[in-house]
């Protein structure tokens, strides 16, 4: 089997994140299971709101060609996002908009991820750990192209499982979500071919 390489990312960039906690876990799971792991924050990404008026007169911001470069890269993404108000976070929506424009007339049509797959997870303080922001997350990657790996995992109460250093100490949380990345590295790897 292809051990794909994944790019990992929050979107959440706050310091103590509870998805990064969680995506911590995940990411270490899947360079176990043979994965490489591009780990990112998107907090080194800075970009301006998403204005096709700024996109036609100064081009991509230099922050925005630097992700795409790293997207490009990738055979999928490992994703962790919170929930605001029964959706995704305003930073991740940002991110996705702004890497699916062309830096030229023949770059195809959201190539960063046309073809390739994800995996989406999230933590929250709430009882519902994020799910409908998921779901919301899922319907947007599988309308540009994007693989969404069927099985997600969403953390509630997560303030009661992480410690104040973002390390996830519940270990029964833990291993379900160990298991899913290894889950998702082979499913990755298959469709990698």
């Amino acid at each position: 089997m292809n051990q794909p390489k994944l790019i990992a990312f929050s979107g959440s960039t706050r310091a103590g994140s509870y998805n990064q906690a969680i995506l911590n876990v995940v990411s270490n799971a899947a360079e176990s299971a043979g994965a490489t792991v591009d780990r990112v924050n998107l907090k080194d990404f800075p970009m301006p709101i998403f204005d096709q008026d700024l996109e036609a007169s100064e081009g991509l911001p230099a922050s925005v060609k630097a992700l795409k470069e790293r997207f490009a890269k990738a055979d999928g993404f490992l994703i962790a996002s919170p929930e605001y108000n029964s959706a995704f976070t305003p930073l991740m929506k940002n991110v996705i908009d702004w890497c699916s424009r062309a830096e030229t007339e023949d770059e195809p049509s959201l190539s960063v991820y046309s073809g390739k797959s994800t995996l989406l997870i999230a933590a929250s303080p709430g009882g519902l750990g994020g799910i409908r922001g998921l779901y919301a997350l899922r319907s947007v990657f599988q309308n540009i192209s994007v693989t969404v790996f069927p099985s997600m995992i969403a953390v509630g109460s997560a303030y009661q499982l992480v410690d104040e250093s973002g390390t996830v100490t519940d270990e029964k949380w833990k291993g379900r979500l160990e298991k899913l990345a290894t889950d998702y590295v082979d499913f990755a790897g298959r469709l990698k071919g």
